[in-house]
């Protein structure tokens, strides 16, 4: 049984539902294709991660985010 795992960031503006649902059948429809894999036999789960569990180069996503905010502005 496949088990994929989708992790996303939270943004400002949330995922929807919508948007969760055709991930789950893209990569299902993704598993089936290129694995041959039966679509019921396909578990996908969503984590949406918190931006302050989380870093890239040495920074909060926190802080990178409001840089990159204060120089668009």
């Amino acid at each position: 049984m496949p088990l994929v795992n989708i992790r996303l960031a939270r943004r400002d503006q949330p995922t929807t539902a919508a948007q969760k649902a055709q991930l789950i059948a893209g990569v299902t429809r993704l598993m089936q294709e290129v694995l041959d894999k039966r679509p019921e036999s396909v578990t996908v789960i969503i984590d949406e991660v918190d931006p302050e569990n989380w870093g890239e180069g040495g920074e909060p996503v926190t802080v990178l985010r409001r840089r990159r905010k204060q120089i668009q502005a």
